[in-house]
């Protein structure tokens, strides 16, 4: 007899409407769309900003979209600019475990009441899914119930994912879920962990309105011309700052009007100059606007375990350039034949020339980027998915 969960807890370091982070956004979707199946709990902080990761919703239970979720108020708020010493020291002086173990505590965000819930509902809920490695919420709750967890890790190739402290992660839960093959190939490479049991590729499904339009964009935010653009957390991590310096140094040799849109919010200091347009957040409406009316979107990412703003893209057919040293990002173009990717300054210049001078190919890219997402990222097959992973588990008990 199949057995199927009654109960799921989602557990995430933020969680709400408000929370425009990757991981984020999965773990809210995720449960969405699991809600006309399965009772879906989402185990959270009261944090919005994950710099700070201040107390800003208030604690206890409310309902989104049907959704329960349990919010809980983090021990303190990070002190960035010790917690910036203690990363210098972790990643480049001589340490212990035990100090590994401290940076990821503090590192947070650290709730000491969320992880006590998690323990005191371990009868209540039949799985629990852990969306990123990295976080304390993850690190700490898994620990707790790893015989009922699952681990989404977004994983990527960054100095962080090589501390011994997360190894053991990867080999406690009944499943981890990859986004990519790329993804599961580096854990299982720096892990050592490709014999866990279930390991297995699902990725997410994308939200697209029914109503799209490139004019509205340019009407709403005055807009004429050609324009690539840039969506998501503009900082350093994101590789921004080099996108920007290669679009102005394109711009100076690039004989017609061109525009770089940034949207989402900043926490670096944008250049002022007549082609650069930081548009701050944008609602989901504007942005998918904005991607239909773009020529190209680039995305100058180092470390990516999956590019929703990519599938994003190709769901209202733009073509992409992406950083070709993200083999996530490298491995998407390759696999959809829905964009170009760069490793330097040079193939930067010549690939977005190639873009922007070749109409019919743009459109092209678009369309094979387009049968790409939706062949693999829709909500149909993903529920699928995590539904046979769901009675496998249980089975196993």
């Amino acid at each position: 007899m199949t057995k199927k969960p009654k109960r799921i807890a989602v557990v995430v370091q933020r969680y709400g409407e408000e929370v425009n982070g990757g991981a984020e956004l999965y773990a809210r979707w995720l449960a969405e769309h699991l809600v006309p199946s399965i009772e879906m709990h989402a185990i959270t902080t009261c944090a919005v900003n994950h710099i700070s990761w201040e107390n800003e919703y208030p604690s206890g239970s409310t309902m989104l979209n049907g959704v329960h979720i349990h919010r809980f108020l983090v021990d303190s708020p990070r002190q960035l600019k010790v917690f910036e010493k203690q990363t210098h020291k972790i990643m480049l002086q001589d340490h212990d475990l035990f100090a590994e173990y401290q940076w990821i505590k503090d590192q947070g965000p650290y709730s000491s009441a969320l992880l006590q819930f998690i323990e005191e509902s371990y009868d209540y809920f039949d799985i629990f899914i852990f969306i990123t490695y990295v976080y304390a919420t993850s690190y700490f709750g898994l620990l707790l119930v790893s015989d009922k967890a699952i681990l989404v890790p977004a994983a990527h190739d960054e100095p962080i994912m090589y501390l011994p402290v997360y190894r053991p992660l990867f080999y406690l839960p009944q499943a981890i879920v990859y986004s990519t093959l790329p993804e599961k190939l580096l854990v299982n490479r720096i892990t050592n962990n490709e014999k866990q049991a279930n390991e297995v590729i699902i990725g997410i499904g994308i939200n697209v309105p029914q109503d799209v339009s490139a004019a509205r964009f340019r009407e709403k935010f005055n807009i004429e011309g050609d324009f690539v653009l840039y969506i998501g957390r503009i900082v350093p991590a994101k590789n921004v700052p080099e996108l920007i310096d290669n679009f102005l140094r394109f711009r100076e040799t690039y004989g017609k009007p061109l525009k770089l849109l940034l949207g989402g919010k900043s926490h670096i200091d944008i250049p002022v100059h007549p082609d650069i347009v930081h548009l701050g957040f944008i609602s989901e409406e504007d942005k998918f606007d904005a991607l239909r009316a773009a020529r190209v979107l680039i995305m100058p990412s180092l470390y990516e375990s999956l590019s929703m703003i990519v599938l994003e893209a190709w769901l209202v057919g733009t073509p992409v350039l992406v950083n070709g040293r993200c083999e996530v990002l490298k491995h998407q173009c390759r696999q959809s034949n829905g964009g170009l990717y760069y490793t330097s300054y040079p193939e930067f210049e010549s690939g977005l020339t190639l873009l922007l001078n070749s109409p019919d190919l743009c459109q092209q890219l678009g369309k094979q980027g387009y049968q790409f997402a939706s062949d693999n990222y829709n909500w149909d097959i993903i529920i699928t998915k995590y539904q046979s992973l769901f009675e496998k588990i249980l089975r196993l008990r």
